[in-house]
């Protein structure tokens, strides 16, 4: 039998599933790559065309919960996105596999599998991934980035594109969502090391106890359940660039452990004297007023020298209103392509009294928040039109209480086609609205809807 040309990575913590995985496909497919450790799947994607990761979920002895999974299925989906991911899980943990093919697993398989069964599955998944490898190289190459037409965001983007030919650190600040890891990337792609990795690395989800372990690496031993040596992320990062986000929650006494890699530009692993030289571009990006923690001395000064070469602001979305509609164009295109509407895409749009209430509406969480309701929105839209009942920005206190501004007029209308589609019935029309049932009940007095 002619084995498949495909290169199949299998991800499990127990040695007797990696030896029966690859018994198994290695009769089928030319060639199985495993690994005990989650840690060593950026460079193994790194250093090799992987179609298809069969991912276990869990790895650390008592937790069972399948976190670790989701986080390296996300990992894997933002380092190789056409690499198509099989979760691995018990059956009594299916409820976790279904919510990880939410976010972008192709399938799932149980442990103990039948091997008819997962042959079948990994063999489907070669096939998608045979379909993404086509424009791979294309979506790398050109991704699209918004810049939009503010003076704040295209000053950043001017910095952006003249710091990332150089090797110089970047600071980037902003309100949470306000694209700080996109305009790290961006930076990245534009640079010299843009064929080498990638890191992100979310500082503020790190416990004290992992921070060494996961930025550093370690060494068989160093402690309970390192079983194998291990790299971190800065190890992983080499010739590329790494992503500290968050930079401002680290507490002080790590920051000296930082400070010394930076300065050094060396790593050395955890149960080991050897310091390891690094080639690495650092950029890092924080939501926190980090100026004031330096004279608070929460964040130590010569840190921030080491990590602002170049400082870029990026401004919230309440300061580039003119970005706001075209942005949301942008997003809405953009996720109608990731749902598989292909070349109708370009046909979704927003109702023509949407554009007023985008404009209008706070953006607290910012590009975060707008792309999250856009995607809820177009889940839910009928006849590739996006309302704004569908956005659920009704209920926001940014309205004028003036019978004649057209906000308010809008708003009533809705309310009126939501009450008669319910036949007033507050729960069900509260549920559409996206309001709370005081909040609609406030907007019916306000509008003279009672009767």
């Amino acid at each position: 039998m002619r084995k498949k040309q495909a290169q199949i990575l299998v991800v499990d913590d127990q040695e007797e599933i990696l030896f029966s995985a690859k018994m198994i496909l290695k009769k089928h497919f030319e060639t199985i790559f495993t690994t005990n450790s989650p840690k060593k799947i950026i460079s193994i994607l790194n250093e090799n065309e992987i179609n298809v990761v069969l991912l276990d979920m869990n790895y650390r002895i008592g937790f069972e919960d399948g976190r670790e999974g989701i986080h390296w299925l996300k990992e894997i989906k933002i380092l190789s996105p056409n690499t198509i991911v099989i979760l691995m899980t018990a059956f009594g943990k299916i409820e976790t596999a279904v919510e990880g093919i939410k976010i972008g697993a192709y399938d799932y398989v149980l442990k103990p599998w039948h091997n008819e069964k997962l042959l079948e599955t990994i063999d489907k998944a070669v096939a998608e991934s045979r379909k993404n490898s086509k424009k791979t190289v294309i979506e790398k190459t050109e991704k699209r980035y918004f810049t939009g037409n503010s003076q704040k965001i295209k000053q950043a983007y001017a910095i952006a594109e003249k710091v990332a030919k150089t090797d110089a650190n970047v600071l980037i600040l902003g309100e949470n969502g306000t694209g700080k890891y996109v305009f790290a990337e961006f930076i990245h792609q534009n640079s010299t090391r843009k064929e080498a990795p990638f890191v992100h690395v979310d500082l503020g989800s790190l416990s004290d106890n992992l921070f060494e372990s996961e930025l550093f690496g370690y060494a068989k031993g160093a402690f309970t359940d390192a079983k194998t040596d291990t790299p971190g992320r800065f190890e992983m990062a080499q010739n590329g660039t790494i992503f500290l986000d968050e930079i401002g929650n680290i507490p002080l006494h790590l920051q000296s452990k930082l400070l010394h890699v930076l300065q050094t530009k060396t790593v050395t692993r955890l149960g080991e004297s050897k310091a390891r030289p690094l080639n690495v571009r650092i950029i890092s990006a924080t939501n926190n007023d980090i100026k004031a923690e330096v004279k608070s001395k929460t964040f130590r000064e010569d840190l921030l020298y080491r990590i602002n070469t170049m400082e870029i602001n990026l401004p919230p979305l309440r300061e580039r209103k003119d970005d706001i509609v075209p942005m949301a164009n942008f997003i809405l295109e953009n996720i109608a392509q990731k749902y598989n509407h292909g070349p109708e895409a370009s046909g979704w749009r927003f109702e023509e009294n949407a554009a007023a209430y985008l404009e209008r509406y706070p953006w607290k969480g910012n590009v975060r928040e707008m792309e999250n309701k856009i995607e809820r929105a177009l889940i839910l839209a009928d006849n590739n039109i996006i309302s704004i009942t569908d956005l659920d920005i009704l209920d926001f206190e940014d309205i004028q209480e003036n019978d004649e501004n057209p906000l308010s007029e809008m708003e009533k209308t809705a309310i009126e086609k939501a009450l008669l589609k319910h036949h007033g019935n507050i729960s069900k029309t509260a549920e559409e609205l996206g309001l709370s049932r005081a909040a609609l009940y406030r907007r019916i007095e306000k509008y003279d809807l009672k009767n």
